[in-house]
């Protein structure tokens, strides 16, 4: 799926989940189409060919072609209806044929509740959807439905209208504008399909003007008086999103723009839905933000930060989101008492990270465009997310130090964008900034607490619990790569290769860490082809690291020296470089 689909799907998402009951669903026949329950152009084919095989032709390869040189005009199902002069009921049989599942349809999987309908039955549990609007004749939602614990009120005829429970009061209203295939009622020519009965009028009026729309599975090309019911609606309350597999044509278009639709490809149904429902579950269990809101904030920190006399405005918005962030956390089901499982870990890392990501991409702003004074706003709002983690003190190990995990990508989002900036002074107070270790009553630098694997929640037997890092020695780090990479498109200008950026950010850490040593300490281990201890990230692996080459030129190294970096010591940052190069297994020529 595209980046623009996806991110169609995240606001339509976070739309339905933000709005429970506001968006109808009209689904027409595509979304069956998984079930093989024909289509009304496949039916018009087969109808053809079995028609032209009892007059005595011949089976065609493509009757289609064949239609068009006998008749001189394409296949059109209501006039193909019409010549054969089929009652009502007589086209009720033809429809119970191609819709009705038989015993050998159920044992192979057909003409029974896809996963889109299912997914569908999901929503509408969850209260997110009530109002359905259908255009099949079948009985798919229905049965998905009652497989789920629903029982819809079905209007499937004006009669029906009449006796039905009102639109407000009902759990799940399913109205199925061209009637039911076991109803000889069915509305299925063009003459049929081309003016509905008052009372469906008054009805869709209502729907298309006090709800949003999610259309999926249905072209607009044949169901002229549902049309004009779109067109007509005179509000724009809530949105419309209009799915398709391909472009969608001239008339689908048109309604889209009518509406301000926003087009959402997908590849099929079934994935669509079950994507939507997905994400919606994701949304509710990780209490994540949405991305307009976010986008808000980080844009407001941008405007703030750029105009001196904003300072109080901007450190209100940053106290703000900060308080905002603590009381999520505690609210959130994170408790350290759970059962210590890849699972359970994955859940919480989940929560962590949606619940963090708005300061966090508002931080990293200040890193890119912040001057020397945020640095102590971001150093104070760290010290309360590592306040919040030390509430805690009993449970499973693994959950316990999650807890801290906040403080840890605020304190990595700041740093990435202090990088990018190319402020070291910033950098080096960052890093070097002492913080009170819970546990011993003393400080320690925040390069020593919160900092790679150094960090007591930074450990691999932790980080392969999540999906794809199984295998991966340097699994925290790389996963972190990747988090960045995504949260710094809102802060960073184009960067060409931000992993380069990001090691950049790992490696003058792990300069900042050594600090702790002497010089002696590094040279004598060193000396003896050993190294002292720090923390070293997927730089590793780069057996010819450009990082080192770069941060040993000439300008950027007295710009790092001066700033604070290896003590101020050429003899020492040397040493540091060296003793990483002991660690990555490699000594760089």
């Amino acid at each position: 799926m595209s980046v623009l689909a996806e991110d169609s799907l995240i606001r339509l998402s976070f739309s339905i989940y933000e709005n429970p009951g506001v968006y109808a669903l009209l689904v027409g026949s595509g979304v069956s189409r998984a079930a093989e329950v024909p289509t009304g152009w496949e039916i018009t084919l087969d109808l053809i060919r079995r028609i032209a095989l009892a007059q005595g032709e011949k089976e065609q390869t493509d009757w289609v072609a064949w239609y068009r040189k006998k008749n001189g005009k394409e296949p059109d199902y209501s006039e193909l209806i019409s010549e054969l002069g089929l009652s009502r009921n007589e086209r009720r049989s033809i429809l119970h044929e191609y819709i009705e599942p038989s015993d050998e349809d159920r044992e192979e999987g057909r003409k029974i509740p896809t996963r889109a309908h299912y997914a569908i039955a999901d929503l509408v549990r969850g209260g997110l959807v009530r109002v359905i609007i259908t255009t099949n004749f079948d009985r798919l939602l229905e049965n998905a439905l009652r497989e789920k614990g629903i029982e819809p009120t079905v209007v499937s005829s004006v009669d029906a209208l009449k006796g039905a429970e009102p639109l407000t009061h009902a759990n799940c209203y399913l109205l199925k504008l061209h009637g039911d295939y076991k109803d000889a009622r069915i509305l299925n020519t063009d003459a049929e399909l081309s003016s509905y009965p008052r009372k469906y009028n008054v009805l869709l009026n209502r729907i298309f003007d006090e709800y949003g729309l999610l259309v999926c599975g249905w072209s607009g090309e044949w169901d002229h008086a549902l049309r004009e019911a779109i067109v007509r609606s005179p509000a724009r309350r809530y949105s419309m999103f209009w799915t398709a597999i391909e472009a969608p044509g001239p008339v689908a278009q048109e309604l889209i723009a009518h509406r301000k639709g926003q087009l959402v490809t997908i590849k099929d149904a079934d994935g669509f839905f079950e994507e939507i429902s997905s994400c919606i579950e994701t949304i509710a269990r990780t209490h994540r933000r949405n991305p307009q809101s976010v986008d808000l904030l980080v844009n407001s920190t941008k405007r703030y930060i750029d105009k001196p006399e904003h300072r109080i405005q901007l450190n209100e918005l940053l106290a703000s989101e900060t308080r905002s962030l603590l009381e999520k956390l505690e609210s959130a089901d994170l408790s350290t008492e759970k059962t210590n499982s890849a699972e359970e870990v994955r859940r919480q890392v989940e929560i962590y990270e949606a619940s963090v990501e708005p300061l966090a991409r508002m931080v990293g702003v200040l890193g890119r465009w912040g001057e020397n004074s945020e640095c102590t706003t971001v150093i104070n709002i760290i010290r309360l997310l590592l306040r919040y983690a030390d509430r805690k003190k009993d449970g499973s190990s693994w959950l316990l130090s999650l807890r801290s995990y906040p403080a840890v990508l605020v304190v990595a989002v700041y740093g990435i964008g202090i990088v990018y900036a190319q402020r070291w002074a910033v950098l080096h107070r960052l890093l070097s900034e002492p913080i009170r270790n819970s546990y011993w009553n003393e400080n320690e630098r925040i390069v020593e607490k919160l900092f790679l694997n150094f960090w007591e929640g930074g450990g691999n037997s932790l980080w392969r619990n999540i999906e794809g890092l199984d295998r991966r020695e340097t699994a925290f780090s790389d996963h972190l790569c990747d988090l960045l990479t995504r949260w710094g498109e809102s802060f960073l200008e184009v960067v060409p290769n931000f992993e380069e950026l990001y090691e950049m950010w790992e490696v003058l850490g792990s300069i900042a860490y050594c600090e702790r040593y002497t010089l002696e300490d590094i040279q004598v281990a060193t000396s003896s082809g050993n190294y002292v201890s720090m923390p070293v990230g997927r730089s590793r692996w780069n057996r010819r690291n450009r990082i080192l080459e770069h941060i040993q030129d000439e300008d950027l190294k007295k710009g790092l020296l001066q700033a604070g970096f290896a003590k101020g010591q050429e003899k020492f940052f040397d040493a540091t470089i060296v003793n990483f190069q002991r660690i990555a297994g490699g000594i760089l020529r």
